[in-house]
């Protein structure tokens, strides 16, 4: 079976620009790591797409782990025009944009990786639909808010998610692309709208009793 992590290591390397860092130091730090998690039997990771290509080659060739390329797809927020909005509006022209051009971007940047399992889209971006800025917030309990929000917000963010699917294999057609959401929100509209989508990863709250 597939052993996947959602790497905790690869935020903080994020956070810390690990890979802006010398080569010496950016490998001494993935071997640490890396052997930890080959030792595990973890053979998949996820990454976000600051990582450069050639360290996705070094981790697979070295250590037989893949790379789930991860890009946001403005969950954290977006340039648009030089100016960050915190909040993505998935229905705005200037956004759909940037966001198509980005995924192109990444998809000419990795296509011929190797290592590169495939392309994710998103990280629980259906929760962002409820919240006002990055930071968590309580869910609405009444179910007519929650289906309004799904329709007005919700079905054009997976909209856009399925237009990204489909750049994605017009450029490299040798790597599925995913879509990574929070638990099974507005799983209805993604049946409907992400029809070129090839996976469907959700990440889940489990509670033990």
């Amino acid at each position: 079976s597939t052993h996947c992590i959602s790497s905790a290591a690869s935020d903080v390397y994020k956070r810390q620009s690990l890979w802006k860092q010398p080569e010496d130091f950016i490998k001494n730090a993935l071997d640490a790591e890396m052997s930890l998690l080959k030792d595990m039997g973890v053979n998949t990771i996820r990454v976000y797409t600051s990582i450069q290509p050639k360290w996705i080659t070094y981790i697979y060739e070295k250590y037989g782990i893949y790379t789930m390329l991860n890009h946001s797809f403005g969950r954290y927020g977006l340039s648009i025009n030089g100016n960050w909005v915190p909040v993505t509006d998935y229905s705005n022209l200037d956004a759909q944009k940037v966001l198509i051009q980005e995924v192109s971007e990444m998809t000419q940047t990795y296509k011929n990786t190797p290592g590169l399992l495939l392309f994710l889209l998103g990280n629980e971006n259906n929760y962002a639909l409820f919240w006002e800025g990055a930071e968590t917030e309580n869910f609405p309990n009444d179910e007519k808010e929650i289906a309004a929000k799904g329709e007005k917000l919700g079905r054009p963010m997976y909209r856009l998610m399925n237009k990204a699917a489909k750049k994605i294999k017009s450029i490299d057609g040798s790597h599925p692309v995913a879509i990574c959401n929070g638990d099974l929100g507005f799983i209805d509209i993604i049946a409907e709208e992400c029809i070129d989508v090839d996976i469907y990863g959700t990440n889940m709250s489990v509670s033990y009793t």
